[in-house]
């Protein structure tokens, strides 16, 4: 069974780490989520489920306007062979979420560690970064090295590369 929201939050609490949660209609596009701006601040993302020709998968997140090219992609993230988008019931199955919920706060599920965590460079950078809690009804406000942290401590050390262009 995936962790709920409230299994996340509980999760942050322990670790002390310290996030806003700002509740909202459903988003399922980064396009749907820019009537958020001005009202939440950070750099927001848009997350990117992987799979490779060997059936590794990867959860891309990058800020919301980044560029990503999927025909070169492979080359950065230790891929093999281009890549393509995962299927939904992968999504469910690693990282408990639905496709429109993809967050990398999903790695909070994927207590196997068969998902490699992708952030782009650019986005590190941020201050504070937003992402969905599981759930597209919210958006949930980490610091950068909070978001990081948390990361570490469900056994994935994401590689932070430039994929972006």
């Amino acid at each position: 069974m995936p962790a709920a929201p409230e299994d996340l939050m509980r999760h942050l609490a322990e670790l002390g780490i310290e996030v806003q949660t700002h509740n909202h209609p459903p988003l399922y596009t980064v396009e749907e989520s820019r009537s958020l701006r001005g009202e939440i601040p950070g750099a927001h993302t848009k997350n990117l489920f992987l799979k490779d020709k060997k059936d590794r998968f990867f959860l891309v997140t990058a800020e919301e306007d980044a560029r990503i090219d999927l025909k070169t992609i492979h080359h950065a993230i230790g891929a093999s062979g281009r890549v393509s988008f995962g299927s939904g019931e992968k999504l469910l199955a690693l990282l408990g979420v639905t496709p429109g919920s993809v967050t990398p706060f999903g790695a909070i599920n994927d207590t196997e560690g068969q998902v490699t965590i992708v952030l782009d460079e650019a986005l590190v950078e941020s201050e504070v970064i937003n992402a969905h809690p599981l759930h597209n009804e919210a958006t949930v406000s980490i610091p950068s090295a909070d978001l990081l942290r948390f990361l570490r401590s469900t056994g994935h050390e994401p590689l932070i590369l430039k994929v972006s262009q």
